[in-house]
């Protein structure tokens, strides 16, 4: 278990460079305390390994030094198959070079591996987009991704909440959530986040740019999707919900389910229970409780009990 951690840390230096030591914990899932012992273990051992004091320090190989043990065990060979099955690559203007990357690792692994690996790539398949969506076609989406592996800043016309705007960026990475494409940038001193297809108009400028030292894409992503979601979702509401109706809500907002589950409370209704759901702003938030029906009723606030029963009214007086 050791060995396979050690060599993972060598996999991982030598791939992104100079790494936090907790950056590394978290990754390898061991305390930081850890991650300084395998230092010494593998300085130990001949590696020319390093920790740098400081802000800006971190864990690092010495200049030019590569390791050439890069064996896959089964299981990772197994795990390789599964790679790439978005057709992400294909998005990006890289679908042909990515289909023969993986043929050339297949074909360099064992007979007993890659027949494995292949067993798994037919038994299983990831699809990312939800169901009755279809991915966003972006005819500029692969020389945005150009600009990004190549550090060269571009200028947007972008179509905001706020309205339309003009900016010149540093793009520094892409993320596909969900099926949906956004790009992470440096614009006016800090990292914002674009909706790819929101992009009208890109001009790739004859300009590059210095990245961020330490820039962490995949960390940026999780700590704004947090804060995303709960600048959303930031008001309470109690409601009474039916199973039917838990069963709905599972489908459609499974964090609002799990809320839900953790404040359920009798309510002397067989069948439904009391509880409170995080929700955002009130006219929204009355829409989205709509589509379970009468498998929900809202108890406080009074301003979307109010809303609820307006937009139920309205419904009503159409079909009438």
């Amino acid at each position: 278990m050791r060995a396979s951690r050690l060599l993972s840390m060598l996999m991982l230096l030598q791939l992104r460079g100079k790494m936090p030591a907790a950056r590394l914990s978290e990754l390898l899932e061991v305390s930081v305390r850890t991650i300084y012992r395998d230092i010494d273990a593998l300085s130990e051992a001949g590696i020319p390994i390093y920790a740098e004091p400081g802000r800006n320090g971190g864990i690092a190989l010495h200049h030019g030094y590569r390791t050439r043990l890069t064996g896959l065990t089964r299981g990772e060979a197994d795990a390789l198959a599964l790679t790439g099955s978005g057709g992400q690559a294909g998005e990006l203007g890289l679908g042909s070079e990515a289909l023969a990357a993986r043929l050339k690792l297949m074909a360099s692994l064992p007979a007993d591996h890659s027949a494995g690996a292949e067993r798994v790539a037919r038994r299983y398949h990831v699809d990312p987009i939800p169901w009755y969506h279809r991915a966003e076609t972006i005819a500029w989406l692969p020389a945005l991704a150009d600009a990004v592996w190549h550090d060269r800043r571009v200028r947007i016309d972008y179509e905001g909440w706020r309205g339309r705007v003009k900016a010149t960026v540093d793009p520094l990475g892409l993320v596909q959530k969900a099926g949906l494409w956004y790009l992470v940038a440096m614009a006016s001193g800090r990292p914002r986040t674009y909706r790819a297809s929101n992009i009208l108009k890109l001009d790739l400028l004859d300009e590059s740019f210095v990245r961020p030292d330490g820039f962490d894409l995949p960390r940026y992503w999780l700590d704004r999707r947090d804060v995303f979601e709960a600048d959303l979702a930031r008001h309470e509401a109690v409601i009474r919900i039916s199973e039917e109706g838990r069963r709905i809500l599972r489908a459609v907002n499974s964090a609002a389910d799990l809320k839900v589950a953790a404040t359920a409370r009798p309510c002397g209704r067989p069948g439904w229970v009391e509880a409170e759901i995080a929700v955002e702003a009130t006219d929204y938030a009355a829409r989205q409780l709509l589509r379970l029906g009468a498998e929900v009723e809202v108890m406080a606030p009074d301003a979307l009990r109010s809303a609820v029963l307006c937009e139920a009214s309205a419904v009503t007086d159409m079909y009438r």
